[in-house]
Order: C-alpha cells, then structure tokens, then sequence
C-alpha cells in the first residue's frame, strides 16, 4: 500500500527526517504540530490561540492529503506544566467540538523549541 506525504516547508521536518502528515488508504496522520511560524518562532503566545493555530495547521494537513475536519477522529494535546489546560480545551471544543473526536491530554516534561506551550496531534479516517 503507497502512501502520501504532506510537508509544510517548517524546516522540522527536513531536521528530524518527518512528515508533517501522511496517508495511508484511508488514514492520515498528522506528527505533532505547534504554533510555529515556519522559521522555528512561535505564532502565538496564549496557551489557546497556540492550540488553535496548531488545531489550523494540523487540519490543512488533514485537508491537503485529501480529508476533511468532519474526518478526525483522535486528537491528543500535549502541554507543558503550568499551561492553562482549560484555555486548550476550550480552543479544541471552539474549532472541533461539533465533531468529538476523541482526546487525549497531557501535561509533559517540556516541549523542543522556546516559547511553545501546546503541541496537538491528529489522526483522520476517511470513508472508503
């Protein structure tokens, strides 16, 4: 079974050997995904908005792979401690909430790169 590939020129990819996203038949799954602005800063500072442009960017993963939002069904949000666990939830609920997928969250050691407080992961299933 051939795969698909999707990178989104962020540089992390090339330095790390990733996709940002890949697809599978009818899975796509997106690698994590920060607020980044391509050249390693952040987009955003706010633990929500962080989460809501990571949300952005992981669903134009899902999107150019051929997927739609309606098509997530696993989210995970990885946090560093101390980020504002409820402004990430609300942001996920903003942007995704009409379609539940499920969800993990996590608060973890640290996250690489400075000033990023949210990482999000996405997994798709497109119908056949």
């Amino acid at each position: 079974m051939s795969s698909d590939r999707y990178h989104d020129g962020s540089g992390w990819q090339e330095k790390a050997g990733y996709s940002r996203a890949l697809r599978r038949g009818n899975h796509i799954y997106v690698s994590g995904t920060t607020a980044n602005a391509g050249d390693g800063g952040v987009i955003e500072q706010g633990v929500g908005d962080q989460t809501a442009v990571a949300l952005s960017q992981a669903i134009a993963a899902v999107e150019a792979l051929g997927g739609s939002m309606e098509d997530i069904v696993r989210t995970r949000l990885l946090l560093v401690p101390g980020a504002d666990w409820e402004a990430a939830a609300a942001a996920h609920r903003d942007i995704l909430g009409h379609v539940a997928p499920a969800n993990t969250m996590l608060f973890v050691h640290s996250l690489i790169g400075d000033g990023f407080s949210v990482e999000v992961e996405v997994e798709a299933v497109l119908d056949s």
